[in-house]
């Protein structure tokens, strides 16, 4: 029998996340948007200032996924939230039970750490990831619409 494991990524896992991150851009059609580097993702989870946390899933002590979250507020609950801004799980390990078992492990740290909210966003051609969530109560946020500014159009704005 298969044992899972979930443990904090640590520094010497960026190269392994960034692989994770870029068999997930394939899968979601947007490798060419991955602009990260093993540099980027060591600063940006791992330096002392970080905002945002890595999880790595192991099967039998082989990684076969992560996870990438952090801490937001909610001004109307007056609480920070849990924001899964990243979930994969390998091709080969999907049906294990490991994607349940990470999403599992960050409920339980929302709960834990008194978080009011814990929320992802999931692409709407992503019937398999929709599927999955509604299959243990997670619910589609209809009423919002995300936004986004980056690159160009953000340096524009900010000047």
């Amino acid at each position: 029998m298969s044992v899972t494991t979930i443990r904090e990524a640590q520094r010497d896992d960026a190269s392994l996340i960034l692989g994770f991150i870029t068999e997930l851009a394939i899968y979601e059609k947007a490798e060419k948007e991955v602009l990260a580097s093993v540099e980027d993702i060591e600063r940006s989870l791992f330096d002392g200032d970080s905002t945002a946390r890595g999880l790595i899933c192991l099967i039998d002590d082989k990684p076969v996924g992560f996870a990438v979250y952090f801490y937001n507020f909610s001004t109307w609950l007056g609480r920070k939230g849990l924001f899964l801004e990243d979930l994969y799980i390998s091709q080969a390990s999907r049906g294990s039970g490991a994607g349940k078992a990470m999403l599992k492990h960050l409920a339980q740290m929302a709960v834990e750490q008194g978080c009011g909210r814990f929320e992802w966003n999931v692409l709407d051609w992503n019937k398999p990831a929709i599927d999955f969530y509604e299959s243990f109560g997670a619910e589609p946020q209809t009423e919002w619409i995300g936004y986004r500014l980056s690159g160009e159009a953000l340096k524009n704005f900010a000047q």
